[in-house]
């Protein structure tokens, strides 16, 4: 269970969240643009210091206002996915999802990572260097580091926005496989209906820095190839 109460403020905006995540599925975290979800998950993830708060995962705390206590993100077990991808440019696809163990101080699984390639569908790509990956390799690529380096959450940042339509689809089903195959639950960002109502296990509406509902969701659960 992931338990998230803070508060945040930036001027005139504020974040003021309170909820509770089961440790199964895909949660979208939906809303417009600038309501906060990203904040949210940066908070999570201990990108972004709450003013106030407490969060914790499986009983582990990651922050906690009153006792001045704040986990470092490396120590968070939490796995993140952003926009743009962010793979080291100076590493290749290989050393890229190696890195992933090494930064959480997680050992080196040799059957994740086999498995990470082969689910992903990434083998081909392990010699190549981020510049010669298209936008949805990158996303693969930082997918599978990012679920190395996870032993309670992974976070993706809408992993989605900067691709086209093809290369969306082709990402949506291999990110919908990842907690069957992994036991992996995603807390995901988008204001997209479709990834919405492709992915989502559950959706939080979040508006104005708020939750404004909570709701299960069955999904379209389409047939990918």
């Amino acid at each position: 269970m992931l338990e998230v109460r803070v508060k945040k403020s930036f001027g005139s905006f504020s974040v003021d969240v309170d909820l509770s995540l089961d440790e199964a599925g895909v949660t979208v975290l939906f809303g417009s643009s600038g309501a906060g979800k990203t904040t949210l998950v940066n908070m999570i993830a201990g990108l972004v210091k709450p003013d106030e708060g407490f969060i914790s995962c499986g009983g582990k705390v990651f922050f906690d206002s009153k006792k001045s206590f704040s986990l470092p993100p490396d120590k968070r077990g939490l796995g993140y996915v952003f926009q743009q991808g962010r793979l080291f440019p100076n590493l290749s696809v290989k050393n890229n999802l190696l890195f992933g163990p090494r930064f959480c101080g997680r050992p080196f699984n040799p059957d994740l990572f086999a498995k990470v390639i082969d689910v992903l569908g990434v083998e081909h790509l392990l010699s190549r260097m981020p510049n010669y990956l298209s936008g949805g390799e990158i996303q693969r690529a930082a997918t599978g580091r990012a679920i190395m380096a996870c032993t309670s959450f992974l976070l993706m940042d809408e992993p989605l926005s900067s691709l086209d339509a093809e290369r969306k689809g082709d990402l949506i089903g291999y990110i919908a496989s990842i907690p069957g195959n992994f036991h992996i639950p995603i807390i995901y960002v988008t204001h997209s209906e479709e990834e919405l109502s492709l992915l989502a296990d559950r959706v939080i509406h979040i508006e104005g820095g708020r939750v404004e509902s909570v709701e299960d969701r069955e999904k379209e659960r389409p047939i990918y190839c």
